[in-house]
């Protein structure tokens, strides 16, 4: 295979080359280079929305890519180890979506960890396919769900030859890895295809001495936010693809909920960050690494806080760890994580990237020095020393182990009514729950509502948590379906 150019950025310099020809627009955006929008030019800077343009022949189409962004595309594959890479500009979430819609249907079952992002289940209302729950074990100590043992994926397999794909989440949110290289050689050996969650892992392809990246697992497609660690604008990521995949079928599936209107904002941001990470991610993800590892020393000395990492890893249900998180336990200093997260952003004005009730994790990436991690570890310090107090009453545990009583579309577009959260017990829900970030529902449609699930949601809600998903925004009703329970 011809090695490509990573010093090119083809639609950087496509539009770079457009802007010179100064081109009179009688095409959409209406703001016309910003003209139309003084205020929004002002915010934004004139460069930047004179970018903001429309597809054209010499800036080619998303939807249908020949040129300057199929380049894009190439470079990306080859710099990811895929066979082929999309770019994506609905976020994640499209990506995910899009990787499911493309491997299932309606009554099509796909095995499945139950500690995944909204945008999975999501994906399971659009398409009618029913999940195939490998419940995690919860770590008693974080009260966090791990990764998902080969043993458990072996035995779901085992119960459902039928399945189409088996998915996987590297990492999880919490930093924590599956054997993903075991998980692609068992789905293969039973005909089923290997799906990745990567939204946390744009890393592990550029990284040194990281987890393995679902591509070199012999996945069959990735779905990689390469705006969290890999430096791209918000809302733009990828879609990888191994060589069983067929291409133009995904780009059929994609340009099903995929915008028509891309935005070359966006599309140029996944290109020149594409060029950043191959030229110097190894460098660059080694300084991240060196500043988690600093950091956790830091913190773990301060006393009552649990920074932790790879000493978890137990070959199984921990099977690696992603270095970069900084994950710390706060139970100890009689804190939830919802808490200490209020506290930096309130107190200190640090603002990290999710508290729940037991854990905080700060986001590290190619963009942060060691004057921050300072910051951080001194406000930290700061909070146990104003603010800590008896561990007394305090909720442990992050998972609950759901009861799927029908798929989630059946649930989704049943026939339902509204019932005060307190009344719901024993009934099935019909919409998503869950605290955002990290976005993983407590309960999705078709799940059966428990007397824990509801103390938990209440529990969640006193402490802070930003809980969203319900029709009912203060998430005092629950819909749940009609004459039933």
């Amino acid at each position: 295979m011809k090695l490509l150019d990573q010093e090119r950025a083809p639609i950087y310099e496509a539009l770079e080359k457009f802007k010179k020809m100064r081109v009179v627009p009688f095409d959409v955006p209406g703001h016309k280079r910003g003209r139309g929008n003084p205020e929004l030019t002002a915010l934004l800077g004139e460069k930047c929305v004179s970018m903001d343009v429309n597809s054209m022949k010499p800036l080619d189409n998303l939807c249908h890519p020949v040129s300057v962004i199929r380049e894009a595309e190439e470079l990306a594959a080859q710099a990811f180890g895929a066979a082929h890479a999309f770019l994506m500009v609905g976020g994640t979430t499209s990506a995910v979506q899009s990787m499911i819609l493309s491997v299932a249907g309606r009554g099509d079952k796909i095995i499945l960890p139950r500690n995944v992002h909204r945008s999975v289940m999501g994906a399971m209302v659009l398409c009618g396919a029913v999940p195939v729950y490998v419940n995690p074990e919860c770590d008693e100590r974080l009260g966090i769900p791990l990764g998902m043992k080969l043993s458990q994926v072996e035995k779901a397999i085992r119960e459902n030859p039928d399945a189409k794909a088996v998915l996987v989440n590297n990492p999880t949110y919490y930093g924590i890895c599956s054997d993903l290289r075991g998980i692609v050689a068992l789905a293969h050996a039973h005909g089923m295809l290997c799906l990745a969650d990567e939204a946390h892992g744009t890393h592990f392809y550029f990284g040194e001495g990281l987890p393995v990246s679902a591509m070199a697992a012999g996945a069959d497609m990735a779905a990689v936010s390469m705006h969290k660690s890999g430096g791209s604008l918000t809302q733009s990521s990828l879609l990888l693809t191994g060589p069983a995949m067929q291409e133009g079928h995904v780009r059929q599936i994609i340009n099903l909920t995929q915008t028509t209107s891309g935005s070359y904002l966006l599309l140029s941001s996944l290109d020149i960050s594409r060029r950043n990470l191959a030229l110097r991610g190894r460098e660059a993800f080694g300084h991240v690494v060196e500043l988690a590892e600093y950091a956790r020393s830091e913190i773990n000395a301060i006393g009552g806080y649990y920074a932790y990492a790879r000493e978890l890893i137990n070959g199984d249900s921990i099977f690696d760890f992603d270095v970069t998180k900084l994950s710390v336990h706060t139970l100890d200093i009689g804190l939830a994580g919802i808490e200490v997260y209020d506290l930096l952003r309130d107190e200190y004005d640090i603002q990290i990237e999710f508290g729940d009730l037991g854990n905080i994790l700060a986001y590290l990436s190619i963009g942060d020095r060691p004057r921050e991690i300072e910051r951080l570890v001194s406000a930290l310090a700061e909070i146990r020393r104003r603010f800590a107090r008896s561990k007394t009453g305090l909720m442990e545990h992050e998972y609950i182990d759901p009861v799927v009583a029908v798929s989630p579309q059946e649930a989704f577009y049943a026939q339902k009514e509204s019932l005060p959260l307190t009344d719901t017990a024993g009934r099935v829900c019909s919409e998503f729950v869950m605290c955002y970030p990290p976005g993983i529902p407590i309960l999705a449609p078709g799940e059966r509502i428990t007397r824990e699930i509801i103390d938990y949601i209440r529990y969640a809600k006193e402490k802070g948590c930003s809980m969203t998903g319900p029709e009912d925004p203060a998430i005092e009703r629950l819909n749940v379906l009609k004459g039933e329970g």
